[in-house]
């Protein structure tokens, strides 16, 4: 294990992110049926995740008028106690969701996962298809955000997803997208974090 263990238990990927201001879509943690009513009259189209499941695993994208609120929210009642994560839908996601990794509170590279055609979920494990895209200046921007908070925390080795303009997550106990990253553009990140755990070692 390479980040502080401590700070990993301290750090939900869907929680984390709201400690910081302006990164995020607009997002609400409740389970409370009337406030999510509330919030997507609001902003409209919606997507509900569990608030502590990964991989994609149980998300779903609501548009004002999909009658399947209610029964969501039961199943997610039936499966646990934990609130919901709702964020206002953001259209970028057909264009992919970046996920870009970060070694001691740098940007190392990023892979774009483009989701299935007819789906929003992007993430490889459920039928996204990895491909090489360029950090933007928005990219650069949240990850300078983040990156002193990470570090602070000895959270060396972290994956953040981007879609569009905004951070949605930060990953911290198993980031993917290592191998893609290698596959398309030759960078390493994994040499880059053993280089900098030695240099760490070293008091450098």
């Amino acid at each position: 294990m390479v980040n502080n263990p401590a700070e990993v238990r301290n750090a939900p990927e869907k929680l984390f992110v709201t400690g910081f201001a302006g990164v995020q879509p607009p997002t609400l943690v409740t389970s409370d049926i009337e406030a999510i009513y509330d919030f997507r009259a609001r902003h409209g189209d919606i997507v509900l995740k569990p608030l502590y499941g990964g991989g994609g695993s149980g998300v779903a994208r609501l548009k004002p008028d999909d009658p399947n609120l209610d029964a969501l929210m039961e199943l997610h009642a039936m499966i646990g106690r934990e609130p919901v994560v709702v964020q206002k839908f953001i259209p970028a996601v057909v264009k992919g969701d970046k996920r870009i990794l970060i070694v001691d509170g740098e940007a190392v590279g990023a892979i774009n996962r483009v989701p299935a055609e007819g789906q929003v979920r992007s993430n490889l494990r459920v039928g996204g298809r990895a491909e090489a895209v360029e950090l933007t200046a928005r990219d650069r921007e949240l990850c300078a955000i983040i990156g002193p908070e990470l570090k602070r925390r000895g959270l060396l080795f972290v994956g953040v997803d981007v879609i569009g303009d905004y951070l949605t997550e930060i990953n911290v106990t198993s980031p993917t997208g290592a191998q893609q990253l290698k596959r398309f553009t030759g960078i390493d990140a994994t040499a880059v974090m053993w280089d900098r755990i030695e240099a760490i070692r070293a008091g450098v």
